[in-house]
């Protein structure tokens, strides 16, 4: 269960400029007056599913075990979609079922889900459309205090794995895609170092980026080319990128969010 002082972070698309941020914060303390809330960001592009499941995926690793992750970015807030509790083996992720918790919870390997369905832990009335407030920042509050997940309601078997999760593996091929762009344009996949072994890549990356097909170093920096010079590398958050060192990668190669890509076995493959 979450440790006796527990950390709840928040990450939604709310901005800072309206009251929702405190109002789920006020919640949390009215249930959990001890609970320490971390703020991960607010300014997840409005209604960005992708957006926030990348942001969620890389920074939740470094926060101590069994700390409680509150995400709202939910455009399908009111809908039959399900408000779940995700337990990994080292975090529980409080959200919409709708993919943004799924590459962060996949990667800590879950253990369970549950619904969250009981009435007793949500505010007394639940809005159609502030599920954050009513129903997520509650939940956590409760799960601070020691509630165990089969309290919240049934577990179920399935979520949402949204098409930026799924990795297609052929024999000779890795298919991923674009992820995220970072604002140095570096290009961040959703491949990683597993992929590469899979593929068996150990010092050149062969990439098809759209119609650009690229014989890539894989680097440790980004200063193992020289200035303009393109280059691969798994980076701080585990993801493979395509970078330019100096330079805005997704720039030169006319690439955007959710662009596929291929990773090759060999560059033969090209």
């Amino acid at each position: 269960m979450p440790m006796n002082t527990p950390i709840i972070t928040l990450t939604t698309d709310f901005g800072l400029k309206d009251p929702y941020v405190a109002e789920m914060k006020a919640v949390i303390l009215n249930i959990k007056p001890d609970a320490k809330i971390v703020d991960i960001t607010h300014e997840i592009e409005k209604f960005n599913i992708k957006m926030g499941a990348y942001i969620l995926a890389s920074a939740t690793p470094y926060f101590p075990k069994d700390t409680i992750h509150v995400v709202v970015v939910d455009p399908g807030v009111g809908t039959k979609r399900k408000p779940i509790i995700i337990r990994t083996k080292d975090a529980y992720y409080v959200g919409p079922d709708n993919g943004v918790l799924t590459l962060a919870a996949k990667k800590q390997g879950i253990i369970s889900v549950h619904e969250i369905s009981n009435r007793k832990f949500m505010l007394p009335k639940v809005s159609n459309t502030f599920h954050g407030r009513d129903i997520f920042a509650p939940a956590a509050a409760h799960l601070a205090n020691g509630i165990k997940l089969t309290q919240f309601g049934p577990e179920i078997r399935s979520i949402v794995v949204p098409k930026f999760a799924k990795i297609t593996t052929q024999k000779n091929k890795v298919i991923g895609e674009i992820l995220h762009i970072d604002g140095f344009g570096n290009i961040i996949t959703n491949l990683s170092e597993k992929e590469l072994e899979l593929m068996k890549v150990k010092e050149v990356v062969c990439i098809q980026l759209k119609e650009e097909k690229l014989k890539l170093k894989l680097c440790k920096s980004y200063a193992d080319v020289n200035a303009g010079e393109p280059l691969a590398m798994i980076g701080s958050h585990n993801f493979l990128e395509i970078a330019v060192n100096q330079s805005n990668a997704a720039e030169r190669f006319n690439v955007k969010v959710g662009d596929k890509l291929i990773l090759y076995r060999s560059c033969s493959n090209l």
